[in-house]
């Protein structure tokens, strides 16, 4: 089950960071895309933030889990 949970959260950073490296590679041809550009990474930004903070918030729901059967038991 641990194991399960874990799983997504890799191939979340593993799209975020793919998406990253592409967003740096991307040569703007004008104002406005680079502008795009920079609402892109800041939006994505924001999702590594998100995405850390469920991760966390996941870690220590397994954790209580992990608890309560313990003292099921």
């Amino acid at each position: 089950m641990l194991g399960e949970a874990k799983a997504p959260s890799v191939s979340v950073a593993s799209y975020i960071q793919s998406i990253s490296e592409v967003l740096q590679s991307i040569t703007p041809r004008s104002r406005t895309d680079e502008r795009r550009i920079e609402v892109a990474r800041a939006n994505l930004k924001e999702v590594r933030r998100h995405t850390r903070r469920l991760q966390e918030r996941v870690t220590l729901l397994e954790e209580q889990v992990q608890v309560l059967e313990e003292s099921k038991e």
